[in-house]
């Protein structure tokens, strides 16, 4: 039976941390320093945890593969292998260098051997190095809720402190202005413009004539169809009747 030893204060089964937003920082390295400052500080750092949000795998492109290369690695991984192979056979031998030499090169030329052979076999579908790691946006300092006060008083000497509610936004008042129900010049609380009028100058209880091009039930007044006012507080206004 195996016994996995976990250290103190770390759950045996993978678990979100809990505790209160302190501080957030943009790289890992002002996170540790933030930790770090704490310990200096002499606080109970074990109450802090480190979450990195928004993990995301970033993989960056070293350089391009050939041949050359696959080939040259290969011989110096070959290399050590065979120095160490070397160095068990010395002990068994009276000349303590003669077996180290041999078992390098023999070991180099396998390892050239292996690698370009592999390398062939891939087709040059993947003609590049590479190294990968998950990294995340911003990490945020989480403390014990009776400890969060006196860590945020600590922490206000680098910076990055977060209060409570300073990460939630604003609530957005709506809009005002001619043409929002209730807000608007010419409108009482509640009240909009009628039927096709998009634009103020109406009070509260005059709907602006209707018509075909205004509403169902009533005809456009004689002279023609009414034009909306051009501004707030104008009445509509009715061209002249023709031969006027």
């Amino acid at each position: 039976m195996t016994m996995n030893r976990t250290p103190a204060g770390v759950p045996r089964v993978p678990t979100l941390p809990t505790g209160e937003l302190v501080a957030a920082y943009g790289t890992y390295l002002e996170a540790q320093r933030a930790v770090d400052h704490l310990a200096d500080k002499e606080f109970p750092v074990q109450n802090v945890t480190i979450v990195g949000t928004d993990l995301r795998m970033v993989e960056r492109v070293t350089g391009r593969l050939t041949y050359g290369r696959v080939a040259l690695a290969g011989g110096l991984s070959g290399a050590w292998f065979g120095l160490f192979v070397g160095l068990l056979l010395s002990i068994f031998s009276t000349e303590a260098l003669f077996p180290i030499l041999p078992a390098m090169a023999i070991g180099a030329a396998f390892g050239i051997l292996f690698s370009v052979i592999s390398y062939a076999l891939t087709g040059g579908k993947r003609d590049f190095t590479s190294a990968s790691q998950i990294v995340a946006t911003s990490y945020a300092l989480l403390c014990a809720p009776d400890l969060a006060h006196r860590a945020r008083g600590l922490l206000a000497e680098i910076g990055g402190v977060r209060t409570p509610g300073s990460g939630q936004g604003s609530v957005v008042p709506p809009p005002s202005g001619p043409g929002y129900l209730g807000t608007g010049s010419g409108y009482g609380p509640g009240q909009g413009p009628g039927p096709g009028y998009p634009g103020p100058g109406y009070g509260p209880g005059t709907p602006p004539p209707s018509g075909p091009e205004y509403g169902p039930g009533t005809p456009p007044p004689p002279g023609g169809p009414v034009t909306p006012p051009s501004g707030p507080g104008e009445p509509p206004t009715t061209p002249p009747p023709p031969g006027a």
